[in-house]
């Protein structure tokens, strides 16, 4: 349970800081091919880092969850899961929005 925990933690702290360089205005840190069709920069990045985060909160919440033992983990697997489609969700969103399309 420790080592998944550290695992998610530290993945968690990457997205996060990922997120925050991508909602301060470094979007050059997406792939050019995401972004072909993206007028506003500035917002996209706002909107593509906020996405980011969740999946990071549901890192750190998975992560936490799991350092309760065994009988935690099927929350920490809940957490994981809901924090990975729903980012992903917002990000299919952001890319809709912004870029025309997923890709």
């Amino acid at each position: 349970m420790i080592l998944y925990a550290l695992i998610m933690l530290l993945c968690a702290a990457l997205f996060t800081v990922l997120a925050a360089l991508i909602y301060k205005g470094k979007t050059d840190l997406i792939h050019d091919y995401h972004q072909t069709k993206v007028t506003d920069k500035t917002a996209y990045g706002k909107a593509f880092g906020k996405a980011m985060a969740v999946i990071a909160g549901g890192m750190a919440l998975s992560g936490a969850a799991s350092l309760f033992g065994e009988p935690a983990m099927w929350v920490a697997m809940a957490a994981l899961a809901t924090g990975l489609v729903v980012g992903i969700a917002a990000i299919i969103v952001v890319q809709k929005k912004y870029n025309g399309g997923v890709f």
